[in-house]
């Protein structure tokens, strides 16, 4: 055990764990950063994606200027990526948070944190290396990890749990969709991540049918273009809106919202809905069927396709059958699957109603002292904006100033 304990220990490399490090640095507070730079956007994110966010909300917040996606694009000698019409290949962001890192948090520690438990007032962590030592403080920033959501339905047709691999999947398990060409696929779902994977099958070569529910029937949503935006409402990193810009920018007054309310606003707002680029690469080349409840799946023993039973207003049935089921169905926060908080530090922490949320105070702190978490897991608190790499701006300066002033 390391004699001597850091102030604070920031687990996750991701965009908000880099940008609160960064902001931490910036206070001249002693930090260890853990994880791989942005392995969730490399490893969960399918080759040939483009970002919904607009260049200008995708900046990692950082302390100093020139740390910009812009900055970025410049120093590479490209064209800055800048207005609401440039879109952002996923591969560019990942360049991006991997430039950042390399600017911002050169000492970052590529290894995992394997366990974190309380003792007293500080905190006891080991690393896969072996090492053991102590923080004063510990923020949790593993972005995705662990919070996939497969609906339960869904995950009875594989005993072994969804894989790429096999007849069912999360969208997340696929770093590379063309390996779903040639075959029939049915990607459940109506949000950017469903709709933008059906196209990219498509595109692959597979037969692709997106089946999802609540929505009129054979219809699914697209933004508009940055032309059809309202003028006469204030502008957010989201679009043009009273609601948007009050989620971007005032976060600190959802967090008084009654909680049914902020867990339905996180749910609802910005989703499901594909970004306005992509109707054009989506209709005409997927099938539609929405206003489809799943209520059964099994693998037909014959042909060892997977069946799926549905149920839609009006007491209508239907049964869809394909090589493989990819569900994207979003992510949910899960407390439980943070393996590496023992079971001790993990029962102490409150949650937000019935859900798996943390309940974090102004500061970001959870119910056991010391202990912050930042990103989806604080979008139950704060809202939406949490949601996305914008969310840096207004979290990681707040949260890094109640960090340091706590160990102080």
């Amino acid at each position: 055990m390391t004699s001597v304990p850091v102030s604070v220990a920031v687990i996750g490399a991701g965009p908000y764990g880099l940008s609160t490090a960064a902001h931490l640095r910036a206070l001249g507070v002693s930090v260890r950063v853990f994880g791989s730079p942005m392995v969730s956007w490399a490893e969960q994110m399918p080759a040939g994606m483009l970002l919904k966010s607009t260049p200008l909300a995708s900046n990692i917040s950082a302390a100093v200027p020139g740390h910009t996606l812009q900055d970025f694009g410049r120093e590479l000698g490209e064209q800055p990526l800048v207005t609401d019409w440039d879109i952002i290949p996923v591969d560019t962001f990942i360049g991006y948070g991997r430039w950042f890192q390399e600017r911002l948090v050169p000492d970052l520690e590529q290894v995992r944190v394997v366990s974190v438990d309380r003792r007293g007032a500080l905190f006891d962590l080991k690393l896969d290396s072996g090492e053991q030592f102590q923080a004063r403080a510990v923020v949790v920033a593993t972005g995705l990890h662990g919070f996939a959501h497969v609906p339960e339905v869904l995950r009875g047709v594989v005993p072994d749990g969804p894989s790429a691999a096999g007849s069912v999947s999360h969208s997340s398990q696929h770093p590379d969709l063309g390996r779903l060409g040639e075959r029939e696929v049915i990607v459940v779902g109506a949000g950017q991540s469903a709709l933008e994977s059906a196209a990219l099958l498509a595109e692959a070569g597979a037969r692709v049918r997106l089946l999802a529910r609540g929505r009129r029937r054979g219809t699914v949503g697209f933004g508009v273009a940055p032309d059809r935006q309202p003028r006469l409402r204030p502008e957010s990193p989201f679009g043009r809106a009273w609601s948007l810009y009050a989620f971007s920018y005032h976060a600190q007054a959802f967090r008084h919202l009654p909680a049914p309310t902020r867990l339905y606003l996180v749910r609802r707002v910005l989703g499901p809905l594909g970004a306005w680029w992509l109707r054009e690469r989506f209709e005409g080349k997927v099938r539609v069927s929405t206003g489809h409840e799943i209520r059964g799946a099994r693998t037909d023993s014959a042909t060892g396709r997977v069946v799926l039973s549905t149920a839609a207003p009006g007491g209508r049935a239907g049964e869809f059958a394909a090589d493989h089921v990819l569900a994207a169905t979003g992510y949910r926060v899960d407390l439980e699957a943070l393996g590496f908080l023992s079971p001790e530090l993990r029962a102490r922490l409150a949650r937000v109603g019935r859900t798996g949320s943390p309940r974090l105070g102004a500061d970001f702190g959870s119910s056991v002292p010391g202990l912050f978490f930042t990103g989806l897991p604080a979008a139950a608190t704060f809202g939406p904006v949490l949601r996305f790499v914008c969310g840096t701006e207004w979290a990681s300066p707040r949260l890094a100033k109640a960090v340091a002033a706590g160990v102080a």
